[in-house]
Parts: structure tokens; sequence; C-alpha cells
């Protein structure tokens, strides 16, 4: 007689649910990828290798999201990066 054993278990997810905004940078035709680069590591706090992927994607498909996180945090970062001549928002 076989005996199959059937073991159940109980996973708990929690979820934060938060309203987490983004700063949304996008493509112009003005700014360097030497200027995006170092606005990103001075605004958003990026790595060097950060900043680069992000200012090729921008490039490239037109817009990235490069920072996460409350609006409060996020508005003072936008605000620098407007400020370095870029384009970008907070959705």
């Amino acid at each position: 007689m076989s005996t199959k054993e059937k073991i159940q278990e109980d996973v708990s997810v929690a979820e934060k649910e938060s309203n987490l905004n983004e700063i949304v940078l996008y493509n112009d035709d003005v700014n360097t990828f030497d200027h995006v680069i170092s606005s990103l590591i001075f605004a958003c706090e990026h790595t060097p290798e950060q900043a680069e992927q992000c200012s090729i994607i921008v490039h490239y498909k037109g817009k990235c999201t490069v920072k996460t996180g409350d609006f409060n945090e996020l508005k003072p970062r936008c605000s620098m990066l407007l400020e370095a001549g870029l384009s970008a928002e907070i959705v």
C-alpha cells in the first residue's frame, strides 16, 4: 500500500501599497551624453554605470524612468534635472 503525503503551505505575502511616483527623463537634441550622465549622478545619485545606461535608453527609446519614490523625495531631484536643462517630469 502506497501512501501519498500532501503538504500544504500557507504562503503569506505582505504587499505594501504605496503611491510611488517616477521621474521620467525625455530625449532632446541639445544635451550631450556626458552632461546627462553627470546630471543623473548628481541629481539622482546614480552610479556612473546606471547613469550611462539611462542616457542610452533615453537616446534610443525617447524616455526612461530614472528614479522612483515618494513625490516629496522626487520633486527636488526633478527640479535639479530641469535646472540642468534636461527634459523631465514626475508621473
